[in-house]
Parts: structure tokens; sequence; C-alpha cells
């Protein structure tokens, strides 16, 4: 697949996964510091962490490369949920995530069907 076509589906699996696959349930269940969160929040993560590692694996059809954004996508998150990152940051690292992912993916590292 070219570079950039790679990029387009991972940002676009971003999308999807972040927004109208995350829903209002999941944003607030997955941080411990909300009324839901300090019951569920563990679980709530890594459902959305999942989520997102699909959405790689999808697209790369690596699932080494959705496993390894599982693991991204929760620390990001989770970093974000302890204000320690802004929205904005944990966006652009989710980014920076999906271009390396699109990166090792092209050059063929990791690319098991």
């Amino acid at each position: 697949m070219e570079f950039f076509t790679l990029l387009f589906w991972l940002l676009v699996g971003h999308f999807v996964a972040d927004y109208p696959l995350q829903g209002d349930f999941l944003a607030q269940a997955k941080n411990r510091h909300t009324e839901i969160g300090k019951h569920v929040w563990r679980h709530a993560l890594l459902g959305h962490g999942f989520i997102h590692a699909g959405a790689v694996a999808l697209a790369t059809g690596s699932v080494v490369l959705g496993m390894l954004e599982l693991v991204a996508h929760c620390y990001i998150d989770s970093m974000k949920n302890e204000g320690h990152l802004t929205f904005a940051q944990d966006q652009y690292l989710h980014y920076a995530c999906k271009l390396t992912w699109a990166i090792v993916a092209y050059l063929g590292f990791f690319y098991f069907r």
C-alpha cells in the first residue's frame, strides 16, 4: 500500500475510534477520576485501547502494530486523564503514533497477516 494511503486510513481509524466509537460513556469511564470511572476505568480504558488497536491492525495488516497501538494509546490516555497532557498534546501524540505505524508498516517491519 502506498505510504500516504496507509497514513490516511490510520488517521481515519483514529478519528472513528476516538469520536463515534468512543462516545460519552467510554470518555467518562476510562478516567479513574470520574464518578463512573472510579469503578470501571481499567476495563473502559482497555476497551477503548482495543478499539484503536483493531483499527491499526485492520489498516496495516499487522496485529503486532495493533498491540503496540493498544499499549501506546492506553498510556497516552492515562497521562491525559492524570492531567499530565492537554487534549491537544494527547491528540498530537496519537497522530505521531499513527505516523510511526505507517512508517514501520510501509518499510515492511511487523507486517504479519
